[in-house]
């Protein structure tokens, strides 16, 4: 069962997302909140496996939010819900150390196939946020790829087999499969990649694979 915690200031919007997710047998609303910083405490006392926080609350906007939950109680997934798709937001969501960046505007099918990716230690960004970042990403992309390739040259090349399908969005079991290794070893893996490439969250290190055209290769190309 998939633990969440819902936090929005606006009680008909917290009650569709909850009619949502309660329709799935594997996910179970274990506490809501109408401010960060209720979002906060109640994070510590239930220990939810996900948390879905929009960005514009009072007392505690869900971006200060997730900043504090991730140090906090890091072991709790943040997926930001919003309306807002200004680039400020996304880019400091990523910076909080989000795992998955949704808009309110689109499919439910969006908000469980979200809430299923982050539990899973996947992450998962909406259509929109998506195209948002490969925008991006776009600029200067010799620039860029070249910066990118100097620093995943630090890992070890099954360290860059692990990253690379990071940055396609497989799970650690997903990845486990595809290269014949046990969860526990991927998960090792994906730390000692993070540690060394100093970035945060499989969200960043995903698009650091993307730059670095790690993604679409096949294991040890590179």
């Amino acid at each position: 069962m998939i633990r969440v915690l819902l936090a929005d200031d606006e009680a008909m919007v917290r009650a569709g997302v909850r009619a949502i997710l309660g329709a799935a047998a594997d996910v179970e609303v274990v506490a809501e909140a109408g401010d960060g910083r209720q979002a906060l405490e109640l994070a510590r006392a239930h220990r939810p496996d996900v948390a879905l926080l929009d960005i514009r609350m009072p007392v505690l906007d869900g971006l200060a939010a997730a900043a504090e939950l991730r140090r906090a109680v890091p072991e709790v997934a943040v997926v930001m819900l919003t309306t807002f798709s200004e680039d400020e937001y996304i880019t400091a969501a990523l910076e909080a150390g989000v795992s998955g960046f949704l808009l309110k505007s689109g499919d439910p099918h969006e908000l469980m196939t979200a809430v299923r990716a982050v539990r899973q230690g996947a992450s998962y960004l909406s259509p929109e946020i998506a195209h948002w970042v490969m925008q991006q990403l776009s600029g200067g992309p010799m620039v860029r790829r070249s910066s990118a390739r100097e620093r995943v040259g630090v890992l070890t090349p099954r360290e860059r087999d692990v990253l690379a399908l990071v940055g396609a969005g497989m799970s650690n079991a997903e990845i486990g499969e595809r290269l014949r290794l046990a969860e526990a070893t991927v998960k090792a893996y994906v730390s000692a990649a993070l540690s060394r490439l100093e970035v945060r969250n499989r969200v960043q290190a995903a698009l650091l694979a993307y730059e670095a055209g790690l993604v679409d290769r096949e294991p040890g190309d590179l």
